[in-house]
């Protein structure tokens, strides 16, 4: 069973979401809140696969709220040793309205594995909610070119190479990733690489990995930030 728990400021959402996601086969409800902070407690003490949280749940502090989530401190050494921990740290799918790509742009940098707009239907979100749960960066289609546009906004995009070499990465992984760059679908890039739609997700799996990256957003980013890709005139 996938645990979710649900971080929304307003009740009857909370609801409404709880008896969809209650119902979904495979999937259970943890738990609830409309605060960040208690969002970020619940957190630590239900351990759920997946935290469903609203862009405005937590008010100012919403990016922080995904972080301490997404990358909670450690504890000071106990006097006697803790507990083998059952699992990692739960992964983050943000909820928000369309027009909010800036903020889905911060809460992907912050470290949520995936963003939807509340305009999803039932079984896309239904369908993000285990995606997100088995290590999958969501975003859905019609919100990845306006999040594109956000991230050749930001003043913090340079040419010069991050951390990560963009030696790590194959020349089929450079082609996939400008093609990630340039907004296109999976299915697009299978039809212009003339590979697999499969291998592509392959491919974006791979290169998520190599540059450390827990969602596409994040990929784009270090394309542009890389180089390897450049902010339109």
């Amino acid at each position: 069973m996938v645990s979710v728990l649900i971080v929304n400021a307003q009740s009857l959402q909370r609801l409404g979401l709880r008896m969809l996601l209650g119902a979904a086969p495979g999937l259970t409800v943890a738990g609830e809140t409309a605060s960040g902070a208690e969002a970020v407690r619940l957190a630590r003490a239900l351990r759920p696969d997946v935290v469903l949280i609203d862009a405005h749940a937590s008010g100012a502090d919403g990016l922080e709220t995904v972080r301490r989530i997404a990358h909670p401190a450690h504890p000071s050494p106990a006097p006697r040793p803790a507990p083998p921990s059952p699992a990692p740290h739960p992964r983050i799918l943000v909820l928000a309205p369309p027009g909010h790509e800036r903020h889905a742009y911060a809460a992907l940098r912050a470290g949520a594995t995936g963003f939807l707009s509340e305009d999803a239907t039932p079984d896309e979100l239904i369908a993000a909610v285990r995606d997100v749960a088995a290590g999958e960066a969501v975003i859905t289609p019609a919100l990845t070119q306006a999040l594109i546009d956000a991230v050749r906004r930001q003043d913090t995009v340079r040419t010069a190479g991050r951390d990560v070499d963009l030696d790590t990465l194959t020349g089929r992984e450079r082609d996939v990733l400008v093609a990630v760059a340039s907004g296109w679908s999976n299915a697009e890039i299978a039809s212009r690489l003339s590979i697999a739609p499969t291998t592509v997700k392959s491919h974006v799996s791979h290169i998520l990995t190599k540059i450390g990256a827990r969602a596409r957003v994040q990929a784009v980013a270090f394309a542009y930030e890389s180089g390897l890709v450049h902010p339109a005139a």
